[in-house]
C-alpha cells in the first residue's frame, strides 16, 4: 500500500505538504474572520480539501489554531527561540558590540512581521476574542523575548556599560518602538505618509535611540 505521506508519480501532495496548505489557508481565514468566525468548513474550502482532511490533520479547530502559534513561535525546524539561530545576533554578543546587539534584533524582528501580515492580524483578533492561544503566544514567544534581551542587559550592567535600570523596562520600550512601527506600517499607515523608511534604516534608529538612552 502507498504511503499516504509522500508524493505519487501524478504530483499529489504529501502528508505535511497538505498540512502545511491548511495551515496557510487558515492563517488567511483566521486574520480576515477571528476564531470564532473562521469554522473548519470554511477552511476546507478554501484550502480546496474535505473538512474530513482538516480533522485528519488537526482534531479540533482549536488544534489548528494551536499548532499556527506553535509554529510561528517556535519555528518550522523547532526550538524556543527563534533569535538563538541568528548568527549576526549571537557575534555582536559574543564582541560586546550593544549596537549590534540591538540592531540585529530590529532587523529581524521587523522583517518578521513584515512577512508574516496575516499572523500580526490573527494574533490581534486571539487577543480582542480573549482566546487562550492568545496568552500561549505570549508565554512561548513574548516572555522568552525579555528574558533573553534582559539577560544581555544586565550583563551589560554588571560590566559596567550600561546604566542601572530595570531590563525589562528597556526591552518593553525598544520592543514597543518595533511593534508600534510594524503595525503603523501593516494596518494604518500602508502608504507610509507618516514615515517612509526601509527596515535597516528604521533598525539603525531605533538601536540607536535605546542605547542612548541606557549607555553609560
Amino acid at each position: 500500500m502507498k504511503d499516504a505521506y509522500t508524493c505519487d508519480h501524478r504530483g499529489r501532495m504529501s502528508g505535511d505538504e497538505r498540512r502545511e496548505q491548511i495551515l496557510m489557508t487558515a492563517v488567511e481565514l483566521f486574520s480576515r474572520h477571528g476564531f470564532s468566525g473562521t469554522t473548519t468548513r470554511m477552511i476546507a474550502e478554501a484550502a480546496g480539501v474535505s473538512e474530513a482532511m482538516v480533522f485528519r490533520h488537526f482534531a479540533t479547530k482549536d488544534e489548528l489554531y494551536g499548532a499556527i502559534i506553535h509554529r510561528q513561535a517556535c519555528g518550522e525546524g523547532g526550538g524556543a527561540y527563534p533569535w538563538e539561530n541568528y548568527p549576526a545576533l549571537h557575534e555582536a554578543m559574543e564582541k560586546r558590540d550593544d549596537f549590534g546587539f540591538f540592531y540585529s534584533i530590529a532587523v529581524m524582528a521587523l522583517e518578521k512581521h513584515k512577512g508574516d501580515v496575516g499572523f500580526i492580524r490573527l494574533l490581534m483578533y486571539s487577543a480582542l476574542e480573549g482566546h487562550e492561544l492568545a496568552e500561549r503566544f505570549f508565554r512561548d514567544f513574548v516572555s522568552p523575548a525579555y528574558e533573553f534581551i534582559g539577560a544581555y542587559i544586565t550583563q551589560r550592567q554588571k560590566e559596567g556599560a550600561f546604566r542601572e535600570m530595570n531590563p525589562r523596562v528597556v526591552v518593553r520600550a525598544f520592543m514597543g518602538m518595533l511593534i508600534h512601527h510594524s503595525l503603523n506600517n501593516i494596518l494604518w499607515d500602508r502608504n507610509r505618509r507618516l514615515l517612509d523608511i526601509s527596515t535597516e534604516d528604521a533598525a539603525h534608529e531605533f538601536a540607536g535611540i535605546v542605547l542612548n538612552g541606557i549607555a553609560k
